[in-house]
């Protein structure tokens, strides 16, 4: 966008719209107002923005001694200019927010497949391991809180260990299935 309109530049189209001051404001003003329409008939969002836009650009072009012959003819070409080069912009602003959303979307993708192999390797671990020994870790850490106490009581009564002897067990099976998913995650990440 251009620099705001100054007192000499906007004295320049007022004389270029009418020799009588009064008679070139309200001039100014039906020309202000048919800038308006023109930019809400577009569509534009800021119809008034960029009707001052268009008039600092005329006054402009006038103080930089540009001889118009047809002055609404010729504003009406530099308002056209700007609604095209606000749609350019507003183009550029959605483009660069698809890309936001793509790069979002990706990194999604990218999280997802990583938990999907993740599973994958702790499936693969788990099913290594003898039915026994699966069964206990996966007993061991289902359910929250006070179920969890509850079903570990249960689970060790029904092994014959006391609670300390199976929390031993299952680090020691948590340690073996950390290390083969870290495992199984390299070879599969790295493909």
């Amino acid at each position: 966008m251009q620099a705001g309109l100054t007192a000499e530049n906007f004295s320049k189209l007022l004389v270029c719209l009418d020799a009588n001051r009064e008679q070139a404001g309200e001039k100014y003003e039906e020309l202000r107002r048919t800038l308006i329409r023109f930019f809400e008939w577009r569509g534009s969002a800021f119809p008034e923005d960029h009707t001052d836009e268009t008039l600092n650009r005329l006054a402009k072009k006038i103080d930089d001694g540009v001889v118009i012959n047809n002055l609404g003819r010729y504003c009406h070409e530099i308002g056209r200019l700007v609604f095209l080069e606000a749609l350019k912009s507003n183009d550029s602003r959605r483009a660069s927010l698809e890309e936001i959303n793509l790069k979002v979307a990706a990194e999604t993708t990218d999280e997802a497949m990583e938990k999907e192999i993740r599973l994958a390797c702790l499936d693969d671990c788990l099913g290594v391991l003898s039915e026994n020994t699966r069964e206990l870790i996966v007993e061991y850490y289902r359910d929250a809180k006070r179920d969890r106490i509850d079903r570990r009581k249960a689970l060790a009564k029904r092994l014959g260990l006391n609670r300390e002897a199976l929390a031993n067990r299952a680090q020691r099976l948590r340690d073996k299935l950390e290390e083969c998913v870290t495992r199984c995650l390299s070879k599969k990440l790295a493909i």
